[in-house]
Parts: C-alpha cells; structure tokens; sequence
C-alpha cells in the first residue's frame, strides 16, 4: 500500500481475536517503528512487549488495580477539555457508545465498557512505550512519532492496533509490573492482534477536521515595525 492509503485505513480497534500475531510480522512491525525521526537521533524509546499469558497476566492485574486506585501518570494529564477540542472528545465518545447500543446514563454499561481499556480490549499482545526521563517533553515527542509508526507499520501487514493513554494513567501500576528502572516514563501502550471485525464497537471510524482548520499558510513575511 501506498503510505497515503495506510494512513486512511488505519483505525483504533477495540475488539479483537485471541489469535497471536506470527513473530515474524511482530518483527517486521518493530523493525519499521524503529526508523521513526528523534531529536538527535536520541531514540529515546524503550518497548515492554508482551504476548499470551504474559499478557492475560498484565491484563489481570492492570484491570484488579484500575478498579481499586485513582489515575497516576509519569507524564501529567491534560488541564482540560475546551472549545473544539471537547467537541471532538465528545463525538468521539458518542460514537463509541452508540455503537454499542449503550444509552448516555447507563453509567454502568459505561464504565464496564471503560475496563475493557485495562484488558486491551481482548488483544494478544501489548506494548507499553516508554520514554527516558531525562530527554523530557522531547523524548515523549519522539515516542509519539515512533507510536505512530509503529500502527502504521502493523497496518501494512494487517493488524490492528489501539494506542491507549489509560495504561499510562496507572503509571504506578505499570512501573512496579515490569520494575521499570527510574529513568524510564510510561508513555502509553499499543495494543494489537487481529480484529474481531463482527464486533459493533469495531464499525465506526472517528472523523477528522480539514487540512484548512489545522494548516495555516503563511505566504509572506510579516512586516517589521522598526523603533523610533
């Protein structure tokens, strides 16, 4: 495929089969992530990859201790939701649960729904995209690039992906998991398998602004105002 039809075809999956992904196409997908641009080629990225029952085992006790504790994020969490961006969150969030046939104060259909983040949505294996501390808001910059590639890359080859800050958001939990050492930050985690492609939740698609609402073209150079 060319790149611009992957990029049209990828979409968040939130439904998938137990069917692992061949070693070989989890190779190929990490190896294409890794060309992924960083500043000064820092590659500040490091993946905790796991498959099977390492993930059945991450998902239970990611979903024991989401149930239990308040949200803790290495990297903060947005101050807000306003103007255009509440907007898109909140079209999102329509679509996904109407999708399901869940109603706006069926809070229970609601949040049975928002555990299913903590089990991957039912994906075989899941990568937890860390960054290192030092490198900062840079370092998490370049994670995001290479989390990009990453679905883009599995896409080409036919699987499905779902990047999810809700790992990240029990960073705590993550951390003492896989005893990451301090200098590393959870940054979020992908993912992936197979789709369930006769599941509900997996036929919409979210929308995007124009180029025209995010582009802005400068075509001179402004006018200086000189002292005096």
């Amino acid at each position: 495929m060319r790149f611009s039809e992957v990029a049209r075809r990828r979409w968040s999956c939130r439904a998938f089969l137990p069917d692992p992904v061949p070693d070989d196409v989890i190779a190929e997908m990490f190896a294409t992530a890794q060309r992924t641009a960083s500043w000064c080629n820092t590659q500040p990225w490091r993946v905790y990859l796991t498959s099977g029952e390492a993930t059945a085992h991450f998902a239970e006790t990611l979903t024991e201790h989401a149930r239990a504790n308040g949200k803790v994020s290495d990297l903060g969490m947005p101050d807000g939701y306003t103007g255009v961006h509440r907007d898109r969150r909140r079209e999102t969030g329509h679509a996904l649960y109407a999708s399901l046939g869940i109603e706006k104060h069926d809070w229970d259909a609601r949040e049975e729904q928002r555990m299913r983040n903590f089990a991957f949505f039912g994906a075989p294996h899941v990568a937890v995209i860390t960054t290192d501390r030092d490198q900062g808001v840079y370092g998490a910059v370049d994670c995001g690039g290479y989390v990009a590639n990453l679905m883009n890359a599995a896409t080409e080859l036919g699987v499905a992906t779902v990047a999810q800050a809700s790992v990240a958001m029990h960073a705590d939990h993550v951390r003492a998991h896989f005893a990451l050492p301090d200098d590393r930050l959870v940054v979020c985690a992908v993912s992936f398998g197979y789709a369930d492609t006769a599941h509900p939740v997996n036929r919409f698609r979210t929308t995007r602004a124009d180029v025209t609402d995010v582009v802005v073209v400068v075509d001179r150079a402004p006018t200086a105002t000189l002292p005096g």
